[in-house]
């Protein structure tokens, strides 16, 4: 599976160092962490960890040795003495995705996730250890394919690129059949009476199969939110996981406060399917906004923030203390301060089949994923902005050549300098302005595109299978009905942009101002894209993000 032998226990690759990815703690770090466990005695055969279990402990290794190994048998490492067990999925929550059991009799230390939570909060020195060897050996095993997550898809089938984006998105390492490609993939099929059209399909630790399924059918099958108390009155909500939410995530869990965070998608929101960020504080050759978005995601975790997948809110309840937001298929969750997150989509543009081929020819992100269904083809993104620059330098690598669409009469007022020059000296990048797209063709897969010419009318079709929409921003603030105040634009106002007239009409009550980022109901806070005059940069997001916690301190501690 993508050329690695599964037979062979994992092995560092030349970027994961033996020495963090399965490190060997000192007698002194040990004993640190005993100080916090307990120990005990193992025997031979002993299964300390089931695959699929809910509730998995965190092992150090005193004498003996444990086996690790997945859902197939396949062994994955042998922990000896010093050395730990667990991956991410430790400070996550999510259900154990390997089995481990005792090979050779010996003790080990023993603690549940709130005693390593703790742990990783307060011991800075193997807050590091950890989490790095958590990471890495995560993303070995996204490398090797070894997980408790088969999909069956084709690249015909729109429904297939979610499914993976979602997995992928949130980290979660799957093995994937090309239903196109694959010789044996029939037998599968038989296997588990599959018809095509279920496709894609997703074999959930080798018994569940979910056919076509949801996001929030995916979430649940994995356990994304076993971890979660719905019923608890968090400090506060934060509604969305784009930068400005999981920034707030950070900040706030990390100075005590009971956060929750609820993310009606992927942690990351636009951010996270940008290809490449080169302009962003402390990143001089540039980050993948999925890299970002992940770590920063791990870290919010690290200091205790819940974070649930896949459950969008549906109404906010602002009419009362506490707070309370409803969500997709399940009860409200109450908050004493909320901050919404909840960013912006690409507006779509006016074509009257649009939806057909959405994820089967037309895109909203430009991902490696995306890169590879139209490796050495022609592609189109449409946008005159850093999203569409970005995307535009990232397909040019692979594909054949890169067709840029704008409305304006150029880049000058919309996209940052660097990405110009680079689009500017790219042979494999083509720029027509004043430029738009006016029908789109194809049999269950976009097959060719007209676009025309605005400055003379002339409209061109080409045989084109890809698309990327990147165009203007449309604040998702819908399920809000009528809870805030919005601009003219929907956006939500904040701060000194809120009129006398605009926190009158809204039951302002307080004799006080709305703070800086505080909407026209107080303790309730707008972030981000979301946000009415907000600078459309992952550095601002981040920014508002770790602002508006100070705030939320005030609110709740007068």
């Amino acid at each position: 599976m993508n050329g690695l032998d599964k037979s062979l226990p994992l092995q560092p690759t030349a970027s994961s160092p033996s020495d963090r990815l399965f490190p060997t703690l000192t007698d002194a770090q040990v004993a640190r962490i005993a100080a916090r466990g307990r120990r005990r005695p193992v025997a031979r055969g002993e299964v300390l960890v089931e695959a699929g279990a809910k509730a998995v402990p965190f092992f150090v290794v005193v004498s003996g040795a444990l086996q690790v190994s997945d859902g197939a048998a396949t062994l994955i490492v042998t922990h000896r003495p010093g050395q730990f067990s667990g991956e991410v999925s430790m400070i996550t929550g999510r259900r154990a995705m390997a089995t481990m059991r005792v090979t050779e009799p010996g003790e080990v230390i023993e603690l549940n996730r709130e005693q390593l939570l703790a742990l990783v909060q307060t011991d800075a020195e193997l807050s590091a250890i950890l989490m790095r060897a958590f990471m890495l050996r995560r993303v070995e095993l996204i490398a090797r394919d070894l997980g408790d997550v088969v999909v069956l898809g084709s690249t015909h089938c729109a429904g297939t690129l979610r499914v993976k984006e979602f997995l992928t998105r949130n980290g979660h390492p799957f093995h994937y059949i090309d239903l196109d490609r694959d010789a044996d993939a029939q037998e599968l099929l038989d296997q588990f009476h599959v018809r095509a059209a279920d496709v894609p399909v997703l074999i959930c630790r080798g018994d569940a199969v979910l056919r076509n399924p949801s996001n929030a059918q995916i979430a649940e099958c994995l356990g994304f939110n076993d971890a979660i108390d719905q019923t608890r009155v968090s400090d506060l909500l934060i509604v969305g996981a784009g930068p400005a939410g999981l920034a707030a995530a950070v900040y706030g869990a990390s100075e005590g406060l009971d956060v929750l965070v609820l993310e009606s998608n992927s942690p990351g929101g636009q951010a996270g399917s940008s290809s490449r960020i080169e302009n962003y504080l402390g990143f001089p050759t540039g980050i993948s906004g999925l890299d970002l978005t992940g770590r920063a995601y791990a870290q919010a975790q690290k200091f205790g923030a819940q974070i649930m997948i896949a459950k969008a809110a549906t109404r906010l309840a602002c009419d009362r203390q506490p707070y309370g937001v409803q969500i997709d298929g399940g009860p409200g969750i109450a908050a004493r301060a909320v901050i919404i997150a909840t960013g912006a989509e690409y507006r779509k543009p006016p074509l009257e089949n649009l939806s057909q081929f959405e994820g089967a020819g037309v895109y909203y992100g430009a991902t490696p994923m995306e890169a590879q269904l139209c490796l050495a083809e022609e592609v189109i993104v449409v946008g005159g902005g850093n999203s569409a620059g970005q995307a535009a330098v990232f397909l040019a690598q692979t594909a054949k050549r890169v067709h840029m669409l704008v409305r304006g009469d150029g880049l000058a007022d919309t996209m940052s300098r660097y990405l110009i020059r680079r689009i500017d000296d790219n042979p494999a990048i083509g720029l027509l302005t004043r430029t738009e797209i006016v029908a789109l063709d194809g049999n269950g897969h976009l097959e060719r595109v007209r676009w025309r010419d605005n400055s003379n009318g002339n409209v061109e079709t080409h045989d084109i299978r890809h698309v990327f929409m990147m165009t203007g921003a449309v604040p998702n603030t819908g399920w809000l009905e009528r809870c805030l105040v919005l601009d003219d634009k929907g956006f939500i106002k904040t701060g000194p942009e809120l009129s006398q007239a605009d926190l009158s009409a809204a039951g302002w009550g307080l004799t006080r101002p709305p703070y800086l980022l505080e909407t026209s109901r107080p303790g309730v806070f707008a972030v981000g894209d979301v946000r009415g005059g907000n600078i459309k940069r992952v550095a601002s997001a981040v920014g508002e993000g770790s602002i508006a916690v100070a705030f939320v301190h005030q609110v709740l501690h007068p």
